[in-house]
């Protein structure tokens, strides 16, 4: 599978979750995350190409694609992902939450979204 389509794959199924769990619907949302968690786990497989493609969705329109991405690349791109996600914790809303929780799981040491298998 080309690395350009895996890419593609991620976004889709994080903005498809977003708008799942705005529905209330989180069996489904939950079914996107998996296909995106999915791809991430196809492009981690590619090493450092296939998270340098992801980086790509650190300037990504959707807030939630851009703070998953910066979430799930922050050892490989930290100074890059750190600053999406200080900008998107200053917000309001899902996005911004996840930035938090994000950026105070990395300074505590516990963040391991990288080496989920």
């Amino acid at each position: 599978m080309e690395i350009e389509l895996l890419v593609a794959q991620f976004a889709q199924h994080i903005a498809a979750q977003t708008d799942c769990i705005l529905r209330g619907d989180s069996k489904t949302g939950n079914k996107h995350a998996d296909k995106a968690f999915a791809a991430f786990a196809k492009l981690r497989e590619k090493g450092d190409a296939g998270r340098d493609a992801l980086a790509s969705l650190l300037a990504a329109p959707q807030m939630d694609v851009r703070v998953t991405a910066a979430a799930f690349l922050l050892r490989h791109r930290t100074e890059e992902a750190k600053a999406v996600l200080e900008v998107a914790a200053r917000g309001e809303g899902m996005a911004a939450l996840g930035a938090q929780q994000t950026l105070k799981n990395w300074e505590n040491g516990t963040w391991a979204l990288d080496l989920r298998e």
